[in-house]
């Protein structure tokens, strides 16, 4: 779906929520694959039973990449993601944690070099089932401004 908001169309404040996503043990598989990170915490089962845990963990890479596209419902023509700032992961995502994502405009400011755009950055939060948060961080957009001044 395509979604056109210029710059001064968004509100401090305005939040979206997402449906829930189940964490399985094949999207764990699938992402040390991909990554490469075969650490014991994510693979080891036995190894995790002797942990503080008890059992394995999903990367924080991968809760991340599946957060953000739990978001990406629409594409805004008049905007681009710049990148993410303060990413946390807060507590550990378990195989069959069930998680969902709100994201919240948090601030809107003048871009540091381009008069025809501006920032604006998105608070996103994931949560588990029990509503604890899981990961935090900042989503930056650039975005036109509709005057282009």
């Amino acid at each position: 779906m395509i979604v056109e908001q210029f710059f001064e169309d968004y509100t401090i404040g305005f939040a979206r929520k997402t449906l829930g996503r189940t964490i399985t043990e094949t999207d764990i598989v699938i992402h040390a694959g991909q990554t490469g990170d075969f650490f014991p915490h994510h693979m080891d089962a036995e190894w995790c039973a002797t942990q503080e845990f008890k059992q394995r963990i999903a990367h924080g890479t991968l809760i991340f990449s599946i957060g953000i596209g739990m978001t990406a419902g629409s594409i805004n023509p008049r905007a681009m993601s710049s990148g993410y700032d303060r990413l946390r992961f807060i507590r550990p995502v378990f195989i069959g944690d069930t998680i969902r994502v709100s994201a919240t405009i948090s601030e809107k400011r003048d871009h540091p070099k381009r008069t025809t755009h501006g920032v604006v950055l998105e608070k996103i939060e994931v949560f588990n089932q029990r509503d604890e948060t899981v990961m935090a961080c900042e989503h930056i957009y650039i975005v036109e401004r509709r005057s282009g001044v």
